[in-house]
């Protein structure tokens, strides 16, 4: 299977983690948050699947996309720590997961 494949499966799974999470939560437009919150995270891991940085360890090239795609969401919600917090972990176990841990 090629990374980009993987990338998108851990993605859907990523995303479908984070609506998850999301669930119990209020929100003015939950519909619009829920599908927000799941396309940011499908596309941690579908661009982290399609990026290669020789010599770097996958859960470092993970954790840094991760911020870089998650910091926008949590500028506009205010709501800094758990959207990095938790877009770095699986940005990291994404990264790790795909590319190793060296």
């Amino acid at each position: 299977m090629s990374d980009m494949m993987k990338g998108a499966i851990y993605g859907l799974a990523f995303g479908a983690f984070s609506v998850a999470m999301m669930l119990p939560m209020s929100f003015p437009d939950k519909r619009a948050a829920l599908i927000a919150a799941f396309i940011n995270r499908f596309a941690i891991g579908f661009v982290i699947g399609c990026v290669t940085l020789p010599g770097w360890p996958g859960w470092t090239l993970g954790i840094i996309f991760a911020l870089l795609l998650s910091l926008p969401a949590a500028i506009i919600s205010k709501a800094y720590a758990p959207i990095l917090i938790i877009g770095a972990i699986g940005g990291a176990m994404i990264g790790g997961l795909i590319h190793g841990w060296h």
